[in-house]
Formats: C-alpha cells, sequence, structure tokens
C-alpha cells in the first residue's frame, strides 16, 4: 500500500510539471520500496530548496534518469539501505546526504552508473560511524567527473570505476579534460577493515583519498594513462 500512495503522488507531480520532470517526496516509514524512472530534459529529485526526504529502516529506493542537467538533492535516513541509481546523459549533479541526524544509515548497499560527460556527485554517508558494513560502488564513463564522498563507518567498501576518454591536456575550453576524485573514509576498519577500489582510466586527473580508524585500511588502485596528481593518507 505504501509504494502505490506515492506513485499516486508522483503521477499528480507529472501533471502539473509540464516542462520538467520533477519530483518531491517527504516520506516516514519502514519497508519503503521506491522505484523512479525520469526520462526527458531537467529531471529533478528533490532540489536545494525541498529535498527528497526518505526515513525509515529496511528500505529500497533506486532511480534511473535519462537525459542531460538531471538534478538529485536527497535525505536519507534509515538503519538499512539498498539503492540503485543508473544515469544516462551529460551535466548530472548528485547530491546525497544519508544520516543527517548521526544515528541511521548503518547499513547501506549502493550502486552508481554513470553514461555521460560532467558529473558531480556529492555523497555524505554516516555521521558518528554508523556507516556499518556498507558497499558503494560508482561506475562512470564519461568525461569530467567529479567525486565527493565522505563516509563515516565501520568496515566500509568503496570503489570507484571510472573511463575516462578525454587527452591530458587540464586546460581544455570546455574544462572536459579529466576526473577529480575525493574520498574521505573514518571510522574503525573493525574485524573486517575499511577498503578503497580505484580504477581510472584517461583525463588529467586529481584524487586525494583519506582513511582513518584501527584495524586494517586498504587502497586498492589502478591508474591507466594522462596526467594524475595522486594524494592517499591512511592513519590509526
Amino acid at each position: 500500500m505504501k509504494k502505490q500512495i506515492i506513485t499516486l503522488v508522483l503521477m499528480l507531480m507529472f501533471g502539473s510539471a509540464a516542462w520538467a520532470n520533477e519530483i518531491y517526496i517527504d516520506q516516514i516509514g519502514d519497508t519503503l520500496d521506491l522505484d523512479i524512472t525520469q526520462d526527458g530534459q531537467d529531471n529533478t529529485f528533490g532540489d536545494s530548496t525541498t529535498d527528497a526526504s526518505l526515513t525509515g529502516n529496511n528500505m529500497t529506493f533506486s532511480i534511473t534518469q535519462t537525459g542531460s542537467y538531471n538534478d538529485i538533492d536527497a535525505v536519507i535516513n534509515g538503519n538499512s539501505y539498498t539503492g540503485t541509481w543508473a544515469f544516462t546523459g551529460d551535466y548530472n549533479t548528485v547530491d546525497l546526504t544519508c544520516d543527517s541526524a548521526g544515528t541511521n544509515c548503518e547499513n547501506i548497499t549502493l550502486n552508481i552508473t554513470t553514461t555521460g560527460d560532467t558529473n558531480d556527485y556529492t555523497f555524505a554517508i554516516g555521521g558518528t560511524a554508523d556507516a556499518d558494513g556498507s558497499t558503494i560502488a560508482f561506475t562512470v564513463t564519461g568525461d569530467n567527473n567529479i567525486i565527493d564522498t565522505t563516509v563515516d563507518g565501520k568496515s566500509v567498501a568503496l570503489a570507484v570505476t571510472v573511463d575516462n576518454s578525454a587527452s591530458l591536456a587540464t586546460t581544455s575550453a570546455n574544462s572536459d579534460e579529466g576526473n577529480a576524485i575525493t574520498i574521505n573514509s573514518s571510522g574503525n576498519g573493525d574485524t573486517v577493515g575499511n577498503s578503497v577500489t580505484l580504477d581510472i582510466t584517461g583525463g588529467g586527473s586529481t584524487y586525494d583519498v583519506t582513511q582513518s580508524g584501527i584495524y586494517d585500511n586498504t587502497v586498492d588502485a589502478t591508474f591507466d594513462g594522462d596526467s594524475q596528481d595522486v594524494d592517499i593518507t591512511q592513519s590509526d
């Protein structure tokens, strides 16, 4: 029933927004199962003034956006969350806060795939080492990618795979030359350890990776081609 009610609300919103696909949700309750598909220009799921707010445990939320200038501004609060986010198009912007209250998002499985250029992702997951045993993966094919991820949790596994076709030039007219990736993982590794896996091809790249916390912290990186400036800091 919960999923049916949300689907009805989305249909009404679509009917009133003739020039763009815009969705705004304020949801509270456990066992949410929500699938969103947006096709066209200027897709929006929440914005800077009206977030898409999802609160509840055992949550499944997946979104597919096709087209240019896609925008997601979402706040998720719940002890467990599983999501698949798929984007096709250019100028995608995603701002996700998971655990804004510092008491939720204890177990997250999130897969993000993108085919397109000029993508900007900002993810803040776990407020006080809550993201326990989370698995997060980015797979991006395209140029001028920006990924800024902060994860505070135990036994977190984060993987980033980027295939960038642009040249090594870092001052192109369109600023479409490469990748900017910032990863900040904090919290104890527990018995499993925290891990970051990077597999990046091409571009005028810069990477900053910081991991902290006791027990095992691992960075497994493969870089192939073009200009790179990599900084990795690990501490107990």
